[in-house]
């Protein structure tokens, strides 16, 4: 099991349609996304471990690997012609990035007229207890480069040619770890509270009592840690 931000309810895919699932890491939606449909999937990230990882979660899966492809790359320039993604997925990348409105202009390009676009970010207050509690959180290499105000970032992925089709919030339950994880950050994780709490979090990933499912969904709106949003791009290949 993996722990995905992207609710594929909202995302729906069909039978011969082509994904990309930009900044992939270790491929936690993109081998979600393999598993659940005939998709063709792309995951890109800069990190070769991370698509090591990725490539070597493939094998605990008896499915075929020609509709699934791990590829080092920058979103910067995406290696694709112009709109050729049915769908692309964004989840918790942008905040790493300083140059992000590159980013979505180059998601425009690749994303067909009619497709839809998936991202998440952190929600902003969580995120700013995690800054207020450790510098060290924001400040280590790689790590986040802002905390973003939702309806800022709504307005520049409209200004590249897309319509938000619907919001929510996900992962309150992580919410409570992170700010355990920068409280205690010279202990890292191996505070014992960090530890009682991932182990709690892991037990719930595996596990899925419905008690959590429905604390979480409860929670969500008020504490989730990540905002996710999907549009549809009404404009194809964005100029400029």
């Amino acid at each position: 099991m993996s722990l995905e931000t992207i609710n594929f309810n909202h995302f729906e895919l069909a039978k011969g349609q082509r994904m990309l699932d930009l900044g992939c890491g270790e491929g936690r939606h993109s081998i979600t996304a393999w598993l659940l449909a005939e998709v063709q999937v792309i995951g890109l990230d800069l990190s070769k471990a991370d698509l090591s990882t990725a490539q070597t979660r493939l094998q605990d899966f008896d499915a075929p690997t020609e509709r699934i492809h791990f590829i080092q790359g920058s979103a910067f320039s995406l290696p694709f012609p112009d709109n050729s993604f049915d769908r692309v997925i964004c989840a918790e990348v942008l905040e790493h990035i300083h140059a992000y409105h590159e980013v979505l202009r180059e998601i425009s390009r690749v994303l067909k007229p009619g497709g839809v676009f998936a991202v998440s970010v952190p929600r902003a207050w969580p995120e700013k207890i995690c800054w207020w509690l450790s510098d060290e959180y924001h400040e280590v290499a790689g790590g986040h480069v802002r905390i973003f105000d939702e309806n800022a970032l709504h307005q520049d992925i409209q200004n590249v040619g897309m319509q938000r089709q619907r919001k929510h919030w996900a992962h309150s339950l992580h919410s409570p770890y992170w700010w355990l994880r920068c409280l205690f950050w010279k202990d890292g994780a191996e505070h014992p509270m960090v530890k009682a709490y991932h182990r709690f979090l892991v037990w719930d990933l595996m596990q899925a009592p419905r008690i959590t499912r429905w604390m979480d969904r409860l929670l969500n709106p008020v504490m989730g840690k990540s905002v996710v949003m999907y549009y549809v791009n009404k404009e194809g290949k964005h100029a400029g």
